[in-house]
C-alpha cells in the first residue's frame, strides 16, 4: 500500500461497497466544514480497477472524496491498496462495522453480496463475529418492500416478532398493508404494530400436526421455518390452514380407535359428545370409547366417554332407549370452504354489478329488478358497491338526477335508466356480510345474465378452496386428469384453464327449485291481505281523480 495523490473527479465508486444509506444532509455539512478548514485527514482507500480498465475504484471513504468534490479540491492524497478477489467486499463490510455500525438494511446488503461471491452464512458468521441465525434473520429483509426498508434505513426499526409477521407475506399483501398505514408526509414514524397485524395469519405449526410428510405432500402442505422463534423445538409452520386441517382430518380417520368417533368442538373450543355420552376423565376401561377432535391449535386431541347402559324391555317388549351403538361421524369437508364461499359473493356480486351497468336489460325488467332490490335481506340499504356500506345515503345521490330545481321530476329515459342502473348496484349484493340481499340478488342475476360476467376462478386461490372430491370433479369437462396428490390437481387445473375460463357451478346466480319454493311460500300475500291492497290501492286511485281531474282528461285526451 502506498500514498499518492489523484484528482478525486477520477475515482469510481465501488459497486461492492456496504454503507449505501444516505447520511443526513447536517452530517454531510459537517464533513465538508472539516475538509474545508483542515482538508482530508485520513486518506481513502483506493484500488486498482480489474478486468481491462486503468482507473481506480474507491475502496473505502466514499463520502470524503464526494465532500472533497464538493469543497472544489483539485488533488487529494489516497492509499492506494491491492485489488481483492472480491472486490473489496468483505473488506469493506467489516471497515463499516469497525467504524460505525450499519444499519440493518445495509448489512443485508453486504451480507447478500458476499453471499454471491460465494461466502456461506457460517463463514459470514465468523468473519463478522455474528451468530449464524442473526445472518439468516438479516437476510429476511430480502423478503420487505423497498418502501418499508426505506423506513428501517433510516433507524425506524420493527422488533422482531414484527418483522417475523412482515417478512411472511408477500410483497402484494406488504403493499397493500402498507398503503393503508404508511405515515404521513413529514412523520417520521411508522406503525408497525399496524402492519404486522394487517399481514397476520394464522400459522399452523408442523409439530402440532400428527400426520406425516405422506399426507403434507398429498394436501400441497409446504412448510416455512420461522427463524425468529426459539431454537430448541420444530419451528416449521405453514399458513395453509384448510389444508393443515383436512390433513389432520385425514389421519385422525385412518387411526380411529375401534368403536372410536370423529368428534365436532362447540364455539367454545370444547368436545361435544354423542348424546347421553358421559365423559370419563381417570383411567378409561375397556367399555369405554375413544372421542377424536381438533382443537382450536389445530392438534389432535382424544378424550373418553361411555354411553348408559340399554334399559330393558318392559312388559309390551319395547325399551326406552336404543342402546349406546349409534356412532356420530364427523361432518366430511365441504365442496366448496368458506374462504371459497366469500369469494363466490365477491364474484357474483361484482359480476351483477357490471351486468346491471352494461348488460342489456329491457325497461319492463328494470322496473321489476327495482322492486325485487327493495325486497333485498340488506335493506336499509347496506350496499356491497363500496367501502361505505351505508347505502341510503348513497341512494340520494341517483335521485337528485331525477328531479329538478323546482322539486318536480324531470328526467329523460336515458338519465333515468342511468339512475336506475346505479341504485341497483347500490342495493342488489351478494357478498358474504351484512351487504348481502339474499336470493333477491340471486333472481336478479338469473334474469339479466349476470353469469357472463363471472370472472376466471380457475385460479390457485379460489381452487385452494375446493375439497379433493369438487376438485377432481372439476376435471370432468377437461383433459386434466386427477393426479395422486392435491397440489398437483389443482396446479394442472391452473395452467389449463390460464387460458380459459372456468366456473364452479355453485357461483352461477340462479337458485334451485328448492329455494326458490321456500321463498315463494314463506313469502306469499295471504288472500285477505291482497284484497286490503288492492282496496287501498283504488281509494288512493279515486281521491286522486277527483282532485285533479284536469291530468286525467288531458292524458286521455
Amino acid at each position: 500500500m502506498h500514498l499518492m495523490k489523484v484528482d478525486p473527479r477520477a475515482l469510481k465508486d465501488n459497486p461492492d461497497r456496504a454503507r449505501r444509506t444516505k447520511a443526513t444532509p447536517q452530517a454531510d455539512a459537517l464533513l465538508l466544514a472539516t475538509i474545508k478548514a483542515v482538508g482530508i485527514i485520513q486518506p481513502p482507500v483506493i484500488f486498482p480497477e480489474t478486468g481491462g480498465g486503468n482507473g481506480y475504484i474507491i475502496d473505502a471513504g466514499h463520502r470524503r472524496v464526494q465532500q472533497a468534490i464538493v469543497a472544489g479540491l483539485e488533488e487529494i492524497e489516497v492509499l492506494v491498496a491491492e485489488p481483492s478477489n472480491d472486490n473489496g467486499a468483505m473488506r469493506s463490510l467489516v471497515d463499516n462495522i469497525a467504524r460505525e455500525p450499519l444499519n440493518a438494511v445495509d448489512q443485508w446488503r453486504g451480507i447478500e453480496r458476499l453471499v454471491a461471491l460465494g461466502w456461506t452464512e457460517e463463514a459470514i458468521a465468523v468473519a463478522l463475529a455474528l451468530p449464524v441465525r442473526q445472518v439468516r434473520k438479516l437476510r429476511l429483509l430480502a423478503n420487505i418492500l423497498p418502501a418499508m426498508l426505506d423506513c428501517i434505513a433510516k433507524g425506524n426499526m420493527p422488533n422482531e416478532q414484527q418483522l417475523r409477521v412482515i417478512a411472511a407475506a408477500s410483497l402484494d399483501e406488504q403493499s397493500a398493508v402498507w398503503k393503508a398505514n404508511k405515515p404521513k408526509k413529514g412523520d417520521p414514524d411508522v406503525s408497525w404494530y399496524k402492519i404486522a397485524n394487517g399481514l397476520t395469519k394464522k400459522r399452523m405449526y408442523a409439530r402440532d400436526a400428527s400426520f406425516g410428510d405422506d399426507l403434507a405432500q398429498a394436501y400441497g402442505i409446504e412448510w416455512a421455518e420461522d427463524l425468529f422463534a426459539p431454537g430448541d423445538q420444530d419451528n416449521r409452520y405453514t399458513v395453509n390452514v384448510e389444508a393443515f386441517l383436512g390433513a389432520q382430518q385425514e389421519w385422525m380417520t385412518q387411526h380411529l380407535p375401534k368403536r372410536g368417533v370423529i368428534a365436532e368442538t362447540n364455539s367454545w373450543g370444547e368436545v361435544t359428545l354423542p348424546p347421553k355420552a358421559e365423559r370419563v376423565h381417570g383411567k378409561p376401561g375397556k367399555s369405554d370409547r375413544a372421542a377424536m377432535y381438533l382443537d382450536r391449535e389445530g392438534k389432535v386431541q382424544t378424550v373418553h366417554f361411555r354411553m348408559p347402559e340399554p334399559q330393558k324391555p318392559n312388559k309390551k317388549g319395547q325399551t326406552d332407549d336404543t342402546g349406546n351403538d349409534d356412532v356420530v361421524m364427523a361432518k366430511p369437508r365441504p365442496d366448496v370452504t368458506r374462504s371459497g364461499i366469500a369469494m363466490i359473493g365477491d364474484f357474483r356480486t361484482d359480476a351483477l354489478h357490471e351486468a346491471l351497468e352494461r348488460g342489456p336489460i329491457e325497461d319492463d325488467t328494470l322496473m321489476a329488478l327495482l322492486v325485487l332490490a327493495l325486497a333485498g335481506r340488506n335493506i336499509t340499504v347496506a350496499s356491497g358497491a363500496g367501502d361505505d356500506v351505508y347505502g341510503f345515503a348513497r341512494m340520494e345521490r341517483h335521485a337528485v338526477r331525477l328531479v329538478a330545481d323546482d322539486g318536480t321530476l324531470a328526467h329523460d329515459m336515458v338519465t333515468l335508466r342511468s339512475a336506475a342502473r346505479a341504485a341497483l348496484i347500490d342495493a342488489l349484493s351478494a357478498r358474504v356480510n351484512r351487504s348481502d340481499s339474499g336470493i333477491v340478488a340471486r333472481i336478479a342475476g338469473a334474469a339479466i345474465g349476470a353469469d357472463g360476467f363471472l370472472p376466471n376462478m380457475g385460479t390457485e386461490d379460489f381452487l385452494d378452496c375446493l375439497s379433493r372430491v369438487a376438485l377432481e370433479r372439476s376435471c370432468k369437462e377437461t383433459p386434466v386428469l386427477p393426479r395422486a396428490r392435491v397440489r398437483e390437481t389443482r396446479a394442472a387445473l391452473v395452467e389449463h384453464f390460464a387460458t380459459g375460463r372456468f366456473v364452479h357451478p355453485a357461483a352461477l346466480f340462479a337458485p334451485d327449485a328448492a329455494e326458490i319454493a321456500k321463498w315463494l311460500s314463506s313469502n306469499t300475500i295471504a288472500a285477505n291481505d291482497d284484497e286490503d291492497v288492492d282496496a287501498a290501492a283504488a281509494t288512493v286511485a279515486e281521491d286522486t281523480v277527483d282532485e285533479k281531474p284536469g291530468e286525467f282528461l288531458d292524458a286521455a285526451e
